[in-house]
């Protein structure tokens, strides 16, 4: 199979071009520098130049394509109105353009990448597929994705042989998210405090996402949107299983939820980070993809010791 993937020089979408390569498939990978997609060429993959927000260029390769897998998008969480304007143009009209590139071109299959984060703040329910937000978005993230999610689903609605897949919190190695960095910091021993820890989270290793991805691609249903998670469990239970896994002990001084909120009043791009994790939970099942495409991911304390139990015991 011959498969088109936006968004393969981040953390999800490489970790799925590589077990895309790993079978066998053929992978074009749209990325907007390829000469500093070096890890990508030595895959094998075939590199085309160009931006999600102006697609007309990859047309051609999607016409040569049998799928596409697009999750190209800007995941940050206390953003600058100018990296909103950024995050709005590659989350939202990127979508709706590489949807509409597909589309015109004929492609047989495609997957989107979406995120429970698009149900918004579930509080404290276990939500499933289907679900729709009840509260404000909490962050621009969330706003520009759940509107992504929308878009998907129209084009479902419209005949588009979509499948919409739903990751949870992701974590593994070389993860540079703001909480991937956490857990690093962590174990390496330099996190100097303990802030949120009854954020909410499904938390799955990349390796299970994009084998759940891959799954999508090829057993979901048209139409369907998957829930691909490991754990439902808190962030306070994350560092709890980074601790186990690296025998590091964790640091005791906790940040109070209102000396956060008050930082928050104080500094703009503090507020977005604790509107998006003071008593707020992103929780959703993935008992449909564990029964409809035979997903089995790892729980948080193998999948912590997989990502920092070898280099916990080299160094010691």
């Amino acid at each position: 199979m011959r498969v088109f993937v936006t968004g393969a020089t981040g953390f999800v979408m490489g970790a799925v071009a590589r077990a895309l390569r790993a079978r066998g498939d053929a992978v074009t990978a749209l990325v907007r520098d390829p000469s500093r997609a070096a890890s990508l060429a030595a895959l094998g993959c075939e590199l085309v130049g160009g931006d999600v927000v102006h697609p007309t260029a990859a047309i051609p390769d999607l016409h040569r394509a049998d799928a596409l897998v697009h999750g190209a998008a800007i995941y940050e969480i206390g953003v600058t109105a100018e990296r909103r304007r950024a995050m709005e143009e590659t989350n939202v009209t990127g979508t709706r353009r590489v949807l509409d590139a597909a589309r015109a071109a004929g492609t047989a299959r495609i997957v989107y990448v979406s995120t429970i984060a698009a149900f918004g703040n579930t509080h404290g329910v276990v939500v499933a597929e289907g679900y729709r937000p009840i509260s404000p978005p909490t962050s621009a993230y969330e706003d520009t994705k759940r509107r992504a999610h929308d878009i998907a689903l129209e084009a479902g609605r419209g005949g588009a042989p979509i499948v919409i897949a739903q990751p949870g919190q992701v974590y593994g190695p070389n993860d540079h998210s703001v909480v991937g960095a956490n857990f690093h910091a962590l174990a390496e021993g330099r996190l100097r405090y303990r802030a949120f820890e009854g954020l909410g989270l499904n938390l799955v290793h990349v390796d299970d996402l994009a084998d759940g991805i891959l799954r999508a691609l090829d057993r979901g249903r048209s139409g369907e949107c998957y829930i691909l998670g490991g754990e439902i469990a808190t962030l306070g239970d994350a560092y709890r299983a980074v601790a186990e896994a690296t025998g590091r002990g964790l640091p005791p001084l906790i940040l109070p939820s209102a000396l956060a909120r008050l930082a928050g009043r104080l500094v703009p791009r503090m507020r977005e980070i604790v509107s998006s994790a003071d008593g707020v939970t992103f929780w959703a099942t993935d008992a449909k993809a564990r029964a409809e495409l035979g997903t089995t991911p790892r729980g948080l304390d193998t999948g912590m010791r997989d990502t920092f139990g070898v280099r916990a015991e080299k160094g010691r």
